[in-house]
């Protein structure tokens, strides 16, 4: 299973990006979907999470300004991000609760991560 985060970029304070999270593999059944983030110098914090029938969860410092979703068809998550601040800088990591089938047709569960994509807010 892989998962391949995409649209982060430099963006001004006040601004907007989406981030899109796409899962790929032998998948079965995705569970709880992630965002996580983590600026220079700090440890990694959980952001936002939607369960497999949308229900969301946010960190409090990006309530009222950040959405997240998911495409349960297409096993992507996204999210909205509004009303950018700089303080908002960081790398996005999407990480997912996968159930998935091996090159053996087993079941494998696993926690997956993707890659990483950098969001960065200027001043």
């Amino acid at each position: 299973v892989q998962l391949q985060a995409s649209g982060g970029g430099l963006v001004q304070a006040g601004g907007s990006l989406r981030l899109s999270c796409a899962a790929s593999g032998r998948i079965v059944r995705i569970d709880d979907m992630n965002w996580y983030r983590q600026a220079p110098g700090k440890e990694r914090e959980l952001v936002a999470t939607i369960t497999a029938s949308g229900s969301t969860n946010y960190a409090d410092s990006v309530k009222g300004r950040f959405t997240i979703s998911r495409d349960n068809a297409k096993n992507t998550a996204y999210m909205q991000m509004n009303s950018l601040k700089p303080e908002d800088t960081a790398v996005y990591y999407c990480n997912a609760d996968v159930l998935s089938l091996s090159y053996a047709d087993e079941y494998v569960a696993q926690k997956a991560w993707g890659q990483g994509t950098l969001v960065t807010v200027s001043s």
